[in-house]
């Protein structure tokens, strides 16, 4: 039987955005730098794998705009940062990151999103963020084409809770069997969409293979590299195909 596919959400950062140098390891020495710190820039990447665990709480966690700050102080102490001011610089990094103009659009989104208009999918957002996403659908252009939008901050708790779902969901006017999440992070879009009855489609942007592909493609979540990839994939379900 084919899957009545009405409704698409989809993750925002890293899923529909990416930072910009801001957000990058010349970025942390600026913000370090205003605050009187230096940081070594080779380490950006490594500091940014070791903080990784800090954003990852349980499923019942309420948002918490502290565990960004933590984030974003680690990485900074990750890069050799210190001092008095380390915690007004972290804070201030997750201030900014709140900010559209310091991210770029994925070149694909306006097309995909136009598209699956067009065919009469509803398209939701559901994002981890302290972030507008009302500016978020503003500051892009993306008028008219987002039926809905829940953001932890304003929700008050965070993917993968089920209730953040529960709420697209209600928002949009779609049922979880109906509807499709979108996203990069396998515990927080894939994870919490399946919990909640909903399909997933992880997208793993990287040229290397997902490490946890074998196991996706069992529990008949799809991988795909770039969203352009996604009306054909909604197509076949709705053709029953897969």
């Amino acid at each position: 039987m084919a899957l009545p596919v009405r409704a698409v959400f989809f993750d925002v950062d890293f899923t529909l955005i990416a930072p910009g140098p801001m957000f990058q390891a010349e970025g942390y020495r600026g913000f370090s730098e205003r605050h009187g710190m230096t940081v070594d820039e080779s380490r950006f990447q490594p500091a940014v794998a070791a903080a990784a665990p800090l954003l990852e709480g349980p499923e019942d966690a309420p948002y918490d705009e502290a565990s960004f700050v933590a984030y974003a102080r680690r990485v900074l102490e990750l890069m050799g940062a210190r001092g008095p001011r380390l915690e007004a610089c972290a804070r201030e990094i997750v201030d900014e990151w709140a900010r559209c103009h310091h991210f770029e659009l994925y070149d694909e989104v306006p097309a995909v999103f136009r598209q699956l208009a067009q065919e009469g999918f509803r398209i939701g957002l559901i994002s981890n963020t302290n972030r507008s996403l009302a500016s978020f659908e503003s500051h892009f252009d993306l008028h008219g084409l987002i039926a809905g939008a829940v953001s932890s901050a304003d929700h008050g708790f965070m993917k993968p809770h089920r209730s953040i779902f529960a709420a697209a969901l209600q928002l949009v006017g779609a049922e979880a069997a109906d509807a499709v999440m979108v996203g990069d992070s396998v515990p927080h879009d894939v994870e919490g969409a399946l919990r909640v009855g909903m399909r997933a489609v992880l997208l793993h942007r990287g040229h290397a293979g997902h490490p946890r592909a074998d196991e996706l493609s069992e529990r008949g979540v799809p991988i795909i590299r770039s969203l352009t990839e996604l009306p054909a994939l909604l197509a076949a379900w709705r053709a029953g195909a897969l």
